[in-house]
């Protein structure tokens, strides 16, 4: 492992310890089935162990261990996380996963595997509002080359941006706001214990990028 790559195993543990915090939470907010606290810590602990696993391999194939066990999973929210997963070993194929490149890793994982458009090394993909919220959101920590705001779908950006506002008017703070716009613009969104449960991972991936950045 080169000095700049992230390990993963610890980066994904994090959202295991703050998902256990809020696991009760999360399960009252689960109103059909009163488990998905539960379900989500089971699939983190998953990638987790999958990647500590491969801990020898490629970091892609690392992804793609994970993806394979969560796949097997009946829980939606694991198939969909197993789906970006997916998506996130192809795009990383030959190149591991350093600082610079962080954030697309965390946009794939969100995506649920929506179809994104092609990211070069070393920035995050435009496509949706998620990967330049990403990089706001993150104080700009990768960069990301101005052609990309081109690949920005003005709808997603509009649902992004009203969420915002949303947020704000209610009285979330800056940050807040923009997680609950970056999880608008995902394929968490359409369900509400998911997309909370959504928010609290995507906060705890940034946090640990921002300190990455500092």
């Amino acid at each position: 492992m080169s000095n700049n790559q992230i390990d993963l195993g610890p980066l994904f543990s994090q959202v295991v310890k703050s998902l256990a915090q809020q696991q009760t939470q999360l399960n009252k907010a689960d109103t059909q089935n009163h488990d998905h606290g539960d379900n989500m810590v089971e699939v983190f602990k998953l990638i987790t162990q999958a990647v500590e696993q491969k801990q020898s391999s490629p970091q892609a194939a690392q992804l793609d261990y994970a993806a394979q066990l969560l796949s097997q999973k009946n829980s939606g929210s694991a198939q969909l996380y197993a789906k970006g997963l997916q998506q996130a070993a192809r795009q990383f194929q030959g190149r591991e996963i350093d600082p610079n490149n962080i954030l697309q890793l965390i946009q794939l994982l969100m995506g649920g595997g929506q179809a994104q458009a092609p990211a070069s090394a070393g920035s995050v993909s435009g496509a949706g509002a998620l990967g330049s919220l990403l990089t706001q959101l993150a104080g700009g920590q990768t960069a990301a080359s101005g052609a990309d705001d081109d690949k920005i779908n003005m709808q997603d950006l509009i649902n992004a941006g009203l969420t915002y506002m949303n947020a704000k008017n209610q009285g979330a703070t800056t940050g807040e706001a923009l997680i609950k716009a970056l999880v608008a613009d995902s394929a968490m969104a359409p369900t509400p214990h998911r997309a909370q449960s959504s928010e609290l991972v995507l906060k705890t991936l940034l946090d640990v990028v921002g300190n990455l950045s500092k």
